[in-house]
């Protein structure tokens, strides 16, 4: 438990609601961010994570005209799908919501007004692709083409996937309507208005040279040397599309603002959702507000693609909207972000995860096939934190039976069924302890320091890598002690090895849970606690002035789980133990390829 507890904003990257998410971005940006808030609420910090589903984006209009439905319904679907995969993972948001909410449309268009009053906003006319066939102007993310940086050929229009640069969508080379697949645009002029990046290039080139040591490595000299160039420039935030949130400038009812600048707004709307939610509309300021809590500390989780947006847009965007108010008078001063630990990617069959591609492995589809714990932990032991991974199902096999059963599973299993059967279901009482069971008993103790320090610097695939070292250790123990023979002839003896193992077990479950939030919940069950180790996930329908929508919460006041190696109390009645994982058939598995991917 740290002595003095932080205020921690977890920002989870915003999916466009578009279809059934793959494991790579569960990977990438979904399930390190649990794993992260999990392991602050045990050490006592105050938590806050946010996120939902980006409803504007251009994947939804364009799958919404695939499927033959409205917008609305595209995005009702998605959502709910994400949300039940969300749930039978364990991620535990204190609010997911989505950007198609009254609240979000306000704290939009109050930013933008802010934006525009403080003389960052511009208007002005721009060449645009436009495509004949559709008899529309395509927004950026209407068009790909071949990157004019790198020559990736699937590009997108304002920012390329393989090298990450932006650039304006005129600069592509051979684009391509992703409405109707022409090839032959033209170029048309249509005003628009833009949030004047060049003017803040300086203030963020400062800010990111400014200790940022923790960051990770390819994150910071990404933007460092973005920045460097010193080639920010105006950047459009509207289009000719009906679908988005309006101008709220008299004249421009016909435009929208674009999702880029909308989106990142999320992780500030989603605050003040759930402070309302919550009971107390000003709630949100203890994490946003920096007249209010001026340690807060702001976490975006996010894949590599989104960097440019995290790093340098966002952090433009609040240094924009903190100049000294105008008219508006708002008093509120925004927090910066404090880390950015975008993950590279984990990629399937030598290439990036692609639903248009057909390369995938959807998130809600495995989870009905195989253990949530067990997708968590093959997911973070291959996390792509600093660089590109490669997903396969062998290694998916080997590291369910081999690790997660053969190490920790087997472990807890046959200590809690010996003591179960031969201890009267009762932690037993332990006699004198030895050198060996003290030196086991402060090696797993340590444990907390070292192992929350890897959670604290989200340095999650070592955490997963030294708490499985630990675990090997007490099956070394055990093998040394023998307390299934030593029970034979000297029964105490046996006691105090079996107590001193499922002490052992105790702590590692506290030490496995952010990771293995199921198993060691029932874990904790099976050594006897009543209270949960953790909080409860619950969804809400939510009424505003935009309709009904559904919200995905979490309720950490049950939990019981604390990053404290706490003693197990002698003579505590246990429950009969189960296996906690299940081994996997590999002929089965690799033979059908679990029928997906």
């Amino acid at each position: 438990m740290d002595s003095q507890p932080r205020t921690i904003l977890v920002c989870v990257a915003w999916p466009y609601v578009n279809g059934e998410k793959h494991i790579g971005q569960i990977a990438g940006a979904y399930l390190p961010p649990d794993i992260f808030a999990r392991y602050q609420r045990m050490a006592g910090h105050r938590v806050l994570m946010v996120s939902g589903s980006d409803t504007h984006g251009t994947p939804i209009t364009l799958q919404a005209e695939k499927e033959g439905l409205s917008p609305e319904q595209v995005v009702e679907k998605y959502h709910r799908l994400f949300i039940e995969g969300c749930l039978e993972m364990g991620l535990t948001f204190d609010l997911y919501t989505h950007t198609d909410t009254e609240n979000h449309w306000q704290v939009t268009q109050r930013v933008f007004l802010r934006h525009l009053e403080n003389g960052y906003i511009y208007r002005a006319v721009q060449r645009q692709w436009y495509d004949p066939e559709a008899g529309r102007f395509l927004a950026d993310r209407y068009v790909e083409g071949t990157c004019p940086y790198c020559g990736y050929s699937e590009a997108r229009g304002d920012q390329c996937d393989n090298c990450g640069r932006i650039y304006d969508a005129l600069e592509l080379r051979n684009p391509r309507s992703k409405l109707t697949g022409n090839r032959h645009l033209e170029i048309r002029e249509t005003e628009h208005f833009f949030l004047d990046l060049s003017k803040l290039n300086e203030r963020l080139l400062a800010w990111i040279q400014d200790d940022k040591e923790h960051w990770r490595p390819h994150v910071l000299h990404f933007t460092q040397g973005q920045l460097a160039l010193k080639e920010l420039r105006g950047r459009p935030i509207t289009r000719d599309i009906d679908w988005g949130i309006p101008v709220p400038v008299p004249g421009y009812e016909h435009k929208r603002i674009y999702v880029w600048y909308d989106a990142v707004q999320g992780y500030w709307s989603a605050a003040i959702e759930w402070a309302h939610l919550a009971g107390d509309p000003e709630l949100w300021r203890q994490w946003w507000d920096l007249h209010t809590t001026p340690d807060a500390r702001h976490y975006y989780f996010i894949g590599k693609d989104n960097i440019p947006f995290h790093t340098i847009i966002w952090p433009a965007m609040i240094m924009a909207y903190n100049d000294e108010p105008g008219a508006t008078g708002d008093p509120y001063r925004l927090h910066l972000p404090y880390d950015v630990p975008a993950s590279e990617y984990l990629n399937f069959r030598g290439q990036q995860f692609s639903t248009s591609r057909g390369n995938v492995i959807g998130f809600n589809t495995v989870l009905k096939m195989f253990q949530a714990d067990a997708w968590r932990y093959v997911l973070t032991a291959l996390a792509p934190e600093t660089a590109d991974t490669e997903f396969t199902w062998e290694e998916f096999v080997n590291r369910v039976n081999n690790e997660l059963v053969a190490n920790w599973g087997n472990l807890a299993n046959r200590v809690l069924g010996f003591a179960y059967r031969h201890f009267d279901a009762q932690v037993p009482v332990p006699g004198p302890m030895d050198q060996s069971d003290r030196a086991l008993l402060d090696e797993i103790r340590q444990g907390f320091q070292q192992v929350g320090a890897l959670y604290n610097g989200v340095r999650l695939k070592a955490a997963l890598q030294e708490v499985r070292r630990l675990s090997g250790r007490v099956n070394q123990y055990l093998n040394e002690k023998a307390p299934w023979q030593a029970i034979k002839a000297d029964r105490e003896q046996a006691a105090t090895s079996v107590y001193v193992a499922l002490q052992a077990i105790d702590w590692l479950k506290l030490l496995w849970a952010p990771i293995l939030p199921h198993s060691s919940e029932e874990l904790h069950r099976y050594l006897g606690y009543d209270r949960p180790l953790f909080g409860r996930q619950y969804t809400q329908e939510v009424a505003d002035g935009r309709g009904t929508h559904l919200v995905l919460r979490y309720d950490p006041s049950p939990a019981s789980g604390r990053w404290e190696p706490s003693p197990l109390p002698p003579g505590q009645a246990l429950r009969k133990p189960k296996p906690l994982f299940q081994k996997l058939d590999p002929a089965q598995v690799l033979g059908e390829r679990a029928g997906v991917g």
